[in-house]
């Protein structure tokens, strides 16, 4: 540099400072590329809770772009637009378009992520096989949608009920939907269950860790505490010692979670949609993004007969996440009360599957 002239050097020292300047720009684009949207189905009307959550980033994340599909029937369709326009009106910046339609083959075309909330409801004077056979019609349309086409990794979240055994139909009917990507949603009790933990013990649910739903999201559904963890100051500590209550766990704090959703509707006169909303996308969060190290959750998933539960169900398991993949939380110890309470769980979901498979008949 001590050759150059006085007026080479200052031009050398911009040039490079203009290089510098460069790169960096260089390197912080490539950083800072926005991902491909992903674009996820909604089906019915709870949809109004769960869209904007969506369309906010707490399902998929707070960078990642998305395209939302809603899917309802005729009867709805002017609600449909409602919220299309809304969602417009919102001018949230991750949402990257919006279809509203009542057909199923537009909506399904290209979804990465489905979530299945439309269904028929149990009405005054039915019979659970008329509810029953009108949600396998339901769900075997949409299954052959959804499996026509969805994008072939598209990853499926029952949550119309009967959860579990709609998603076990749309899984007959989707038979090159890979098992691993059906599942049903039991994170809502299993929110519920650290929830009444959090009150009782009055600490912040973000403390409490490691409940269990066994089985169907029913009332015969068994929330289980036995392996919960609290972080404490003084440790992690395990539930039971710190409620010291085996006899409040063991009833009242099981029948409140497996009725908290019925409490709710006498409570409010509708559903739990904005709970059911918000546990849907934590569902959906930890299984693509994965779950804490350390930390499992509820889902209905396709049963290997882990645990002794018949295969071939739709079952809640403890489950970890990781790379978009659950796995079932194995080598739990199960004592009898919990034994009994599991296999009573899974019996109602034997009879369900048989009164599905009667109503296809």
């Amino acid at each position: 540099m001590e050759y150059l002239g006085s007026i080479e050097k200052p031009l050398v020292l911009l040039g490079c400072a203009y290089l510098s300047w460069k790169l960096v720009k260089h390197i912080w684009g490539f950083l800072n590329v926005e991902k491909d949207p992903i674009t996820v189905l909604v089906t019915g009307q709870i949809g109004y809770a769960l869209v904007p959550m969506i369309a906010r980033g707490a399902m998929l994340g707070p960078d990642q772009p998305v395209i939302i599909h809603m899917l309802d029937i005729e009867p709805a369709a002017e609600a449909l637009k409602g919220v299309k326009m809304e969602l417009i009106d919102a001018a949230i910046p991750l949402l990257k378009g919006v279809v509203a339609t009542t057909d199923a083959v537009e909506a399904c075309k290209g979804v990465n992520v489905a979530v299945m909330v439309g269904g028929f409801p149990r009405k005054e004077g039915m019979e659970r096989k008329d509810v029953m056979s009108k949600n396998v019609s339901i769900y075997k349309a949409q299954a052959s949608a959804l499996e026509q086409h969805a994008a072939p990794d598209c990853k499926v979240l029952v949550v119309a009920n009967p959860a579990n055994t709609n998603a076990l139909i749309l899984k007959e009917f989707a038979p090159s939907f890979p098992a691993k990507n059906i599942t049903c949603l039991t994170r809502l009790d299993h929110n519920r269950a650290l929830g009444q933990v959090s009150e009782r013990l009055d600490v912040h649910v973000g403390d409490v860790k490691n409940v269990t739903i066994w089985g169907n999201h029913s009332s015969t559904q068994y929330p289980d505490v036995n392996h919960a963890a609290v972080n404490t100051a003084a440790g992690e500590k395990s539930v039971r010692e710190l409620v010291a209550n085996d006899e409040w766990l063991n009833t009242e704090f099981i029948t409140t979670v497996q009725q908290r959703g019925a409490a709710i509707i006498k409570a409010r006169k509708l559903s739990s949609a904005l709970s059911a909303a918000s546990s849907a996308c934590d569902h959906v969060r930890d299984w693509v993004l994965g779950t804490p190290k350390g930390t499992w959750v509820s889902m209905g998933v396709y049963s290997d007969g882990s645990y002794g539960i018949p295969a071939g169900l739709i079952y809640s398991f403890p489950v970890t996440c990781e790379k978009g993949e659950w796995s079932i939380v194995q080598g739990l110890k199960v004592d009898d009360f919990s034994r009994a309470k599991m296999d009573a769980t899974a019996k109602e979901l034997v009879e369900e599957k048989s009164l599905a498979y009667s109503c296809l008949n």
